[in-house]
């Protein structure tokens, strides 16, 4: 604890839903984009310019026929573009039949994780993966699915080699397993009623929590 810039129970998950003033329901962006910030509360001792603790970039899609995902894709949108090639059968609006089988029944929309990055104050404690559950889990009751693609390209820039992108989409990938995603045809797929997503909501309790001993 005395290492962390405060205490990682006061961190708190503002969720917000980007769209214009303007735009009804009906007319919101397919996917929906969603943001989701991750701040130690006022109320806890904290320096300012370590309040921020990181980021989450997510979107909504239905699993619609009506609402073809890649009728809206942007050009060079990638990402989604093969995420909806890849989990869902645009025809009948559904996922492709041999996930349909592995994914509870619930409301037909996914989420899909785009990005997540910590502030380098908080990097190394281990919070990435249960601060990714908890967001996905505020859509438990309104999406089926979470689904995030990960490719070496996306984290080449001036100082990142071909190696060394590829064993950050391996780490990113193997965090993303602990909290119960699997890899599924090139997209890491996790179910969002999935106990393995809950429990590791709920991990910093264990370690930080009013009732944890750490003399035990």
């Amino acid at each position: 604890m005395a290492d962390l810039p405060a205490n990682p129970m006061s961190i708190e998950l503002r969720v917000t839903h980007r769209m214009l003033w303007w735009q009804t329901i009906e007319e919101d962006d397919l996917p929906e984009h969603w943001h989701v910030s991750a701040d130690v509360w006022d109320l806890d001792v904290c320096s300012q310019e370590k309040r921020h603790v990181g980021d989450f970039s997510l979107a909504v899609a239905d699993l619609n026929g009506d609402r073809n995902l890649l009728d809206s894709v942007e050009l060079g949108e990638w990402a989604l573009e093969f995420i909806a090639e890849t989990v869902i059968d645009l025809a009948e609006g559904t996922l492709v039949p041999e996930l349909e089988e592995q994914i509870s029944e619930g409301m037909p929309r996914m989420v899909i994780l785009r990005r997540f990055e910590l502030a380098a104050a908080w990097q190394g404690f281990g919070l990435a993966a249960p601060l990714i559950a908890a967001a996905l889990g505020r859509f438990s009751t309104t999406a089926r699915l979470a689904v995030c693609r990960l490719s070496p390209a996306d984290f080449l820039d001036a100082g990142t080699d071909r190696v060394s992108a590829e064993l950050t989409c391996l780490r990113l990938g193997a965090l993303l397993e602990r909290i119960g995603f699997y890899l599924w045809r090139g997209v890491y797929v996790v179910d969002l009623c999935d106990p393995t997503l809950t429990d590791a909501s709920f991990e910093p309790l264990e370690r930080w929590g009013p009732y944890n001993d750490p003399g035990l």
